[in-house]
């Protein structure tokens, strides 16, 4: 497995040396935007008549890896494909003209009808997509012209990227056994064959395949491929059947690169925002030559091409592209998702003996903590339990606004599903960063107008309110003594701090809350004094987050290796910035309104973090005490006393 280590970015620097070539489907990407005002019938038909506000236009296709090229700033791009002389072909010139590619090799034929993607959009909806050119047929002299331009091309390349989109694709069977003899007569140039429907047809060409390409090549069926053990076994498989190497893309799940009987596993990346699919494929592609032609392996460059394409999906609305400047940017906060076959199913999970203790990744044996890290809400107090259910209707009448109690009910149901997604793979991080999402899915969704859309600011003051009613209301019973503080604490929870705290660990609490209302927390909690002051949250700076600040903090100040801290939390945020450290991640997967026992969709959350070891709560504490070898045992000693059972 190549993870967030991985030194293979130092290549990217090297792209402007790279020579690539695209042959094949070179496609426009139309996106037509429709007025939704009022109807207006034509007087010739007596049919609605379909206003266009608003036109835009992008490379699609072979188009889209040219411009990822162009954009990663490959040195030396050149174009071989077919346009009409119509119209859409002029535009499809012209944009590629724009990306500083060599496009001498792009053949305008009067027969042939420019391949267009036209997308009518009612705001963010796609209807009814028109297709152009969906029955092209090449002659054979123009075709001969074309090899011939892809023969030219070959002499000045590194990389040749063979790139087939459409079914009326000049790239046909027949056309591939000419390619075949291109490919066997330059052994020194790297083929790279993204095929959407051919790829069985390609011989000596690196093949990169989505899983259900490669399930159709092998006639399996492509649930096979979700986990990490088939999908392993079937890139081998296939890179056997071809004798070339195999480059696999499953999405959240990375990539794999399978050559010689051997695989390696790109795990994939976490994304917090909305994301579109459109494209990734073709960053793919694009990142993997650039890598490959100056020098990079090909695991190397995939995992280059496995950012390339986490950059493209966060552009909404548009065929992304990657920049050298955003892979290079990106890699510093790689969120790595972890052990994702396990998270999903906890049959598999192993468990410590004689306790409740998940072990996900083998303990080390030569832990000597000395720090703690917590996070507060889920992990220690439940005082805030239910934010989920505050938060959501905020997001939901700020997005609908004034159409909230109006708007048709599958519309409705298909904005709450954003919100529900958002509040999901955002749980843990602070409270400005959600806001910072809603902002975008209010302008996404277009129900509100921009003079009335507030900054995350804003947004995160409706939500405090009204989530603030319902944690002061707890306080005061606390104060009232109508209740005590275990009632909204994950079991033990004050315990297992006064254990640490006499043991001489310096304990942190650090949280996505605000930091005057953790303080005020832990304090009506009654266990502030146990961190004695050490107690961090957010400062309403979207760029600082508490978590991260506290981590690097004491692992500056204090020279601590990996083996000296640990971190307890209930969300991705803390475990992932743990993780990225080298430190001890141990996952809560609370239920907060037992406060005790195991809830399983943060177990999953937990575990594709990054995090060691999963616990319920705090219930069994002496064991969790011997695990962090605070109660005169190794962990070492610990595993060997208490074997793993399933």
């Amino acid at each position: 497995m190549i993870g967030p280590n991985e030194d293979a970015f130092s290549f990217v620097s090297r792209f402007p040396n790279a020579k690539v070539t695209v042959f094949g489907d070179y496609c426009l990407d139309a996106y037509w935007e429709i007025d939704d005002g009022a109807p207006e019938n034509s007087l010739e038909t007596g049919l609605p008549i379909r206003r266009v506000k608003r036109q835009r236009y992008s490379l699609g296709g072979a188009g889209s890896v040219i411009a990822n090229l162009a954009q990663m700033g490959v040195g030396s791009v050149r174009v071989v494909g077919l346009r009409g002389s119509d119209i859409f072909g002029e535009k499809l010139q012209s944009l590629l003209d724009a990306t500083g590619a060599i496009t001498s090799g792009m053949i305008a034929d009067a027969g042939w009808e420019t391949m267009v993607y036209a997308k009518p959009m009612l705001g963010e909806r796609e209807t009814n997509r028109i297709d152009f050119g969906s029955f092209n047929q090449i002659s054979s002299g123009t075709l001969d012209t074309l090899l011939g331009e892809l023969e030219d091309a070959i002499k000045q390349t590194d990389v040749v990227i063979l790139n087939q989109q459409v079914e009326c694709s000049f790239t046909s069977p027949g056309t591939i056994a000419r390619i075949n003899r291109i490919i066997s007569a330059n052994p020194s140039v790297t083929f790279v064959a993204d095929s959407r429907h051919y790829s069985g047809y390609f011989q000596g060409a690196v093949l990169k395949l989505n899983h259900e390409e490669a399930a159709r090549l092998l006639s399996q069926d492509p649930g096979l491929l979700e986990t990490d053990k088939r999908a392993t076994e079937i890139a081998i498989q296939l890179s056997r059947k071809i004798v070339k190497p195999v480059l696999l893309t499953r999405g959240e799940r990375g990539i794999i690169v399978a050559a010689d009987e051997k695989a390696t596993l790109i795990p994939g990346l976490q994304v917090i925002q909305a994301t579109d699919t459109v494209g990734a494929g073709d960053a793919v592609v694009a990142a993997l030559a650039a890598g490959v032609a100056v020098g990079a392996s090909l695991a190397s460059a995939a995992v280059i091409a496995n950012v390339a394409a986490m950059i493209t999906v966060k552009k909404l609305g548009i065929t992304g592209t990657a920049s050298a400047a955003e892979i290079l940017a990106a890699v510093p906060d790689l969120n790595y998702v972890f052990n994702p076959d396990l998270a999903e199913s906890e049959r598999h999970a192993r468990y410590l003996q004689d306790t409740e203790f998940e072990v996900v990744t083998n303990l080390p044996g030569d832990l000597a903590i000395s720090h703690i890290i917590f996070d507060h809400d889920g992990t220690l107090s439940t005082l805030r339990e239910g934010w989920e259910q505050v938060m959501e209707p905020v997001m939901l009448r700020a997005i609908l606004g004034s159409h909230y109690d109006t708007v048709e009910e599958s519309r409705f149901h298909k904005v709450r599903e954003a919100v529900r997604q958002l509040i999901d793979r955002t749980t843990g991080i602070q409270t400005l960063v959600q806001m910072k999402g809603l902002v975008g899915l209010v302008r996404e969704y277009g129900f509100v107008p921009e003079s009335d859309i507030l900054d995350e600011h804003g947004y995160k003051h409706i939500f405090n309110v009204q989530l603030l009613q319902k944690v002061n209301a707890r306080i005061e019973k606390l104060k009232k003594g109508e209740l005590k503080s275990a009632d909204f604490q994950i079991v033990n929870a004050e315990p297992l701090l006064k254990a640490l705290h006499d043991r001489g660990v310096k304990l942190y609490l650090a949280s996505g809350t605000d930091h005057a209302d953790v303080i005020a927390e832990a304090e009506a909690m009654g266990y502030a004094r146990y961190f004695e002051g050490r107690i961090f949250g957010a400062i309403g700076k979207i760029d600082q987050d508490a978590k991260r600040h506290v981590l690097e903090n004491i692992i500056r100040e204090n020279g601590l290796l990996g083996h000296q801290f640990a971190t307890f939390g209930d969300g991705p945020v803390e475990m992932r910035e743990t993780e990225r450290r080298g430190g001890l991640c141990i996952g809560v997967a609370s239920d907060e309104l037992r406060r005790f026992g195991l809830n399983l969709a943060r177990r999953k959350r937990l575990i594709r973090a990054g995090a060691d070891l999963i616990i319920p709560d705090f219930s069994q504490l002496d064991k969790l005490l011997a695990i962090l070898q605070l109660n005169g045992k190794n962990s070492a000693n610990v595993a060997q006393e208490n074997t793993v059972r399933q």
